[in-house]
């Protein structure tokens, strides 16, 4: 019967402890790399069907930073491209292109989940304040 130290089992555990993690380690990199997308390195922009038409027809006027850091659901994408065309001089898609950039970025930078619970209903609100405003007589 072979006795050994304490301290060679605690050198060895921490070994097999060592291995292990190292293992998981990549395997989790190894797993966010599957499912990590393909990124244009000079725009950030997901790298997929519609890309370089978002790219083309929005980074002529503001950053792509600006697209990739809001989210929201094709019709918000549409009423943005809307506000831009009526307040800020954005020219008008033809359909199909416009088809293309709300397909993309719906699909690329659509909403993620909600972060925020909903509104209360009305019938739940605390009542108004009353209002301050002192009437003058004239």
């Amino acid at each position: 019967m072979v006795m050994t130290s304490r301290k060679h089992q605690w050198s060895w555990a921490r070994r097999i402890l060592a291995g292990l993690l190292a293992s998981l380690t990549i395997s989790a990199l190894l797993a966010h790399a599957a499912v990590a997308q393909d990124v244009d390195s000079d725009t950030g922009l997901v790298i997929a069907d519609g890309w370089e038409t978002v790219k083309n027809n929005c980074t002529i006027c503001h950053s792509a930073k600006l697209v990739t850091q809001n989210r929201g659901s094709r019709e918000h994408w549409a009423d943005l491209i809307t506000w831009m065309q009526e307040t800020q001089g954005l020219w008008e898609f033809p359909p199909e292109m416009e088809n293309t950039i709300l397909d993309y970025l719906s699909s690329h930078y659509g909403p993620k989940h909600e972060t925020r619970r909903q509104n209360l209903p009305p019938e739940l609100m605390p009542p108004a304040a009353p209002s301050n405003k002192s009437e003058s007589s004239s």
